[in-house]
């Protein structure tokens, strides 16, 4: 293969990106580790979680030995306390994957946080930047209210009030601060034209493990990762100052994790929530992967070497035949 993969595309007008999509647990770290090694590239994280510093093992966070391996990129980029939006993902990504293209790099972008690669791969809208003014004033009516902000979001705007769910106060506290600040439904701005990531040509490359499989292996996962320390790792960020109401304590394992530290859960079913939890995530990701006809879906199994194999066929396929 050759080893100046992005550089020979960009001559083509082209700008490669891979991204390795798919469930959590389905080996989407060690596929892109492994192809950033045989083809000249550098790993680009989507993982929301990954991006935060100090939540290392609820996130399966590369080890120090595997980024020693391969650069790794956008890793540990947030304090806990700060809002890092699917925006915000891309404002970042985009031109970081232009430069590792001019480097004669090809970026392999790994993880599972569909919507933020949506904002990398369809562009972004034209939506106003966050007010945190009028968020706090948002969030004390829904304390205040339990339900207003839905019922609000009913009235301005039936379709996103169809689309989010009256617990998820975080996204309608955005679609009411967007219509707020723009005078228009959230609705109506996503129609908008889109910015086009210029260049770049994405390979989406999904993962496909049986389903069994997957949930053997997110069980083991997470009770690795309870054995691994979850328990410390919550306890020294509570100790550095963190809010236990930090964005990242709402995630899976670590929400179970504070609630086994501040006495209201109990370990044994903090576990078997978490498995539980994670599993229902899984399946609503491949529900999110599923939906774009742009996804090359390869079986994968537990034998990897078989896995990356097809993987490279479908890259020779895709990217280097004319």
């Amino acid at each position: 293969m050759s080893t100046h993969f992005g550089r020979s595309k960009s001559e083509h007008g082209f700008r490669d990106v891979v991204c390795i999509v798919g469930p959590t647990g389905s080996g989407k770290s060690q596929l892109a580790l492994s192809l950033a090694e045989a083809l000249n590239g550098e790993i680009v994280n989507c993982d929301s979680l990954q991006l935060f510093r100090g939540f290392d093992i609820g996130t399966a966070k590369p080890s120090e030995a595997d980024q020693s391996r391969v650069p790794h990129h956008l890793l540990d980029v947030a304090g806990p306390g700060d809002d890092f939006t699917a925006g915000d993902y891309a404002r970042v990504a985009l031109p970081l994957l232009h430069t590792l293209s001019d480097r004669g790099k090809l970026p392999v972008v790994a993880g599972g946080t569909g919507f933020y690669l949506k904002a990398v791969i369809d562009g972004l809208v034209s939506a106003p930047r966050r007010d945190l003014s009028l968020r706090q004033r948002l969030q004390a009516m829904e304390r205040r209210a339990p339900g207003r902000l839905h019922r609000l979001l009913r009235r301005w705007d039936t379709l996103s009030a169809m689309r989010i769910q009256p617990n998820d106060v975080q996204k309608l506290i955005r679609a009411l601060e967007v219509m707020l600040q723009q005078r228009q439904p959230l609705s109506s701005v996503y129609q908008q034209p889109r910015e086009a990531p210029g260049s770049l040509r994405f390979l989406q490359i999904g993962l496909d493990p049986p389903r069994e499989l997957l949930y053997r292996r997110l069980n083991a996962r997470c009770e690795a990762m309870w054995q691994s320390g979850l328990l410390d790792e919550v306890r020294g960020l509570l100790a550095a100052g963190y809010s236990p109401s930090a964005k990242p304590f709402g995630a899976i394992g670590y929400k179970q994790a504070l609630r086994v530290v501040q006495g209201s859960l109990d370990p044994e079913a903090a576990l078997e929530e978490m498995q539980r939890d994670t599993r229902r995530y899984a399946k609503r990701q491949w529900t999110w992967f599923r939906r774009d006809p742009r996804v090359y879906w390869i079986p994968s199994t537990e034998n990897n070497t078989d896995t990356h194999g097809k993987v490279v066929r479908l890259l020779y396929k895709k990217l280097f035949w004319y």
